[in-house]
């Protein structure tokens, strides 16, 4: 058998008990259960961590800037009738432009390729006034610093328009970039239509060896991998 012992305090002097004190028997939130919780504590308000916005959960946004399809037109197309015509290879199809000259094609590269050749296919007879009269050409690395190389005088073409693309050493060009303007058309039309466009790069020879030219009928069966 256990017997408490409790000693008799003075007056104003808070009094020892042998009693062992269980965890969490005392203090605010003990009082506050009692009913006695002291007037001049407070009790500490844990905020929530605020929630991440949208943007901020997502991480920071991606900044790649990637180089624009080629080719690209810079002036709005009439719908229907947009860039996408000028490499589908199809002589009846055609871009047509909507807004003020000059009209402006701009083919972008990925990296700095060497260009030797631009094809542009015109037709009057199908386009009459919608067909370019003076185009200018231009190359450079971005739209900052463009150079012009050609500007050609075309008198009712039909068929493809050959501009070789040369420095002054009639070597091929090296860009990232290149601008086809439209600077006026025939009976000073508005707009201008073209329908196709094709740049060309220069061929290199393999180094491996050269081989003669199949001649006859026996060596040109195999002069090709089916």
């Amino acid at each position: 058998m256990t017997y408490r012992v409790r000693r008799q305090c003075r007056p104003g002097r808070a009094h020892a008990s042998s009693e062992p004190r269980s965890p969490g028997a005392s203090g605010p939130e003990a009082q506050a259960r009692r009913g006695r919780a002291d007037p001049t504590s407070r009790a500490l308000r844990v905020r929530p961590p605020p929630r991440p916005s949208p943007a901020a959960a997502a991480g920071p946004a991606a900044r790649h800037e990637e180089r624009s399809p080629f080719p690209t037109a810079s002036i709005p197309a009439r719908e229907g009738f947009g860039v996408d015509q000028l490499r589908d290879d199809n002589l009846e199809t055609y871009w047509q432009s909507d807004g003020s000259q000059p009209h402006l094609v701009n083919i972008q590269f990925r990296r700095k390729t060497t260009v030797k050749t631009l094809c542009i296919y015109a037709d009057y007879k199908s386009d009459e006034s919608y067909t370019p009269s003076k185009i200018s050409v231009r190359v450079g690395n971005n739209f900052h610093n463009l150079q012009e190389i050609r500007q050609l005088e075309l008198v009712e073409p039909s068929g493809w328009i050959h501009v070789p693309l040369t420095d002054t050493h009639k070597k091929p060009i090296r860009t990232f970039m290149i601008q086809i303007a439209v600077l006026a058309n025939h009976q000073n039309g508005r707009d201008t239509h073209m329908r196709q466009i094709k740049v060309y790069t220069p061929v290199e020879e393999s180094s491996i060896g050269k081989f003669p030219r199949c001649t006859t009928v026996d060596f040109m069966m195999y002069r090709s991998i089916r």
